[in-house]
């Protein structure tokens, strides 16, 4: 990791290699592209001594400082944009981790899109055409809170959801089997090639909660009165399909994970730790980006001379 992903005062407390061994801890979290994802394997916790909660929010604050200029000079490069998708079940942190990792940021170059079940209209196209609409402009960063996914996601756990779209070889009694969604993957792959192609930057991060932080975290929503407008039944509900879940995940992160659209699967139960971890990686693929503020040619310059001229001529 270059050291500037952390908080500059740590660096004087951190050794060299403990930073690299930070960043090396965030980018084993990426699932390598053709690799079969086990997320039995997978940490829900962090479990390691580099960074503490306290260490996590001063590097937090400063990466945000970072990413804000960063998104002031995407615009200005107006040659990338960066789509970031973010994944999980019910609890799990993204909303928060949208507003703790974002606040800061221009709200003028950040677009979040929270797709819910499809309109009347949605539904008559094919399932990624709202998503295409979605996607960010040259400059612009766009956070989906769920997305394209869900179509191999909660489809999957759900299959009669398929029916609403209208399939003309998916009919109610039909069984959908593997080949269909091995399909799905393969569209999902050349939407998010092109997209990449087009100079959109494709980060996808799945937060990985354990089933037993699950139950605290609804808990707390039914005892605490001001949390009790977040509680649903209908996260209850499918709490009981966790292990279909777990599966439909593990399938579509190991069929979708590309170089140029990686999934990171972060540990989800220490919220401070999921926060500092996507901040990190979407820092480090903004930076690589080299990215820089238009040049000025000769003629804009004398355009320019010329202009501040004439506003100072109105003084006189």
């Amino acid at each position: 990791m270059h050291s500037t992903t952390l908080h500059a005062p740590l660096e004087d407390e951190w050794s060299k290699e403990q930073t690299l061994k930070f960043w090396d801890e965030i980018t084993s979290l990426r699932v390598e592209p053709s690799s079969q994802l086990s997320l039995a394997d997978r940490a829900t916790a962090y479990t390691g001594d580099l960074i503490s909660k306290k260490e996590s929010k001063r590097a937090l604050s400063w990466g945000k400082e970072h990413m804000s200029d960063l998104q002031e000079t995407l615009y200005a490069d107006n040659r990338h944009s960066l789509l970031i998708i973010l994944q999980a079940m019910d609890t799990a942190g993204k909303d928060g981790a949208i507003k703790h990792i974002m606040r800061g940021i221009n709200p003028q170059g950040v677009n979040v899109t929270s797709f819910k079940h499809p309109s009347t209209e949605e539904l008559d196209h094919d399932f990624l055409w709202r998503h295409y609409k979605s996607l960010p402009a040259r400059g612009q960063i766009g956070i989906h809170n769920r997305s394209h996914y869900e179509n191999v996601l909660v489809s999957r756990v759900h299959p009669e959801i398929l029916h609403s779209e209208g399939l003309p070889h998916v009919r109610p009694s039909d069984t959908v089997d593997a080949d269909f969604w091995l399909r799905r993957f393969e569209t999902i792959n050349e939407f998010e090639h092109i997209a990449s192609k087009s100079g959109t930057v494709i980060l996808k991060f799945f937060l990985h909660l354990s089933k037993e932080e699950q139950r605290q975290r609804l808990l707390a929503r039914i005892d605490d009165e001001e949390k009790n407008w977040k509680f649903s039944l209908g996260d209850v509900r499918e709490r009981g399909y966790w292990d279909e879940y777990q599966f439909a995940y593990e399938q579509a992160i190991s069929a979708t994970s590309q170089s140029h659209a990686p999934w990171f699967v972060i540990p989800a139960d220490n919220k401070w730790y999921a926060r500092l971890s996507i901040a990190s990686v979407i820092l480090h693929h903004m930076r690589k980006l080299n990215l820089s503020y238009p040049t000025v040619s000769a003629a804009q310059r004398e355009n320019l001379s010329n202009a501040r001229k004439s506003l100072i001529d109105e003084q006189r």
